[in-house]
């Protein structure tokens, strides 16, 4: 039968909490164990299989998105490249948030008023977040003078 893990060895091997590993098991990103005596048996290969889950997670997948990612495999691989692409612009738009968000906050540690509700830019900035501009919108129109 060759070795097999118990659901705390498996945790233990890869850092992630039994509850988390029962979890993703029953949403179907790790198959479902043999089991002996009523307790979960994982081959050696579950370590891979959890080790791909924490890979994916951290890139920003969801877990309903790796749930795809395994399903595709190897069959699908066009559906595969779509979730990349869908991820990929979702992390371009992101990441241009997060650049606006950065600008901004670094235009308000240099700003000179020790009042920030004095500063034209800023409150001129807030008033075009309010009339519906997004986020850069504002922050652009703040610093049209």
């Amino acid at each position: 039968m060759g070795e097999q893990l118990t659901i705390g060895e498996l945790a233990s091997r890869t850092g992630v909490a039994t509850s988390a590993l029962r979890y993703w098991e029953e949403i179907g990103l790790l198959p479902a164990p043999e089991r002996v005596s009523g307790q979960r048996r994982y081959p050696p290969s579950a370590v891979e299989k959890v080790g791909v889950v924490l890979l994916l997670r951290g890139v920003g997948l969801t877990l309903r998105e790796i749930r795809t990612f395994i399903a595709a495999r190897p069959a699908d691989g066009d559906g595969r490249r779509e979730l990349y692409r869908r991820k990929l612009a979702e992390l371009d738009e992101r990441i241009a948030k997060a650049q606006t968000a950065r600008t901004a906050i670094a235009h308000g540690l240099a700003c000179p008023h020790d009042d920030i509700f004095e500063c034209d830019n800023f409150t001129s900035g807030v008033a075009a977040f309010l009339a519906g501009a997004s986020l850069e919108e504002a922050h652009a129109r703040a610093h049209e003078r």
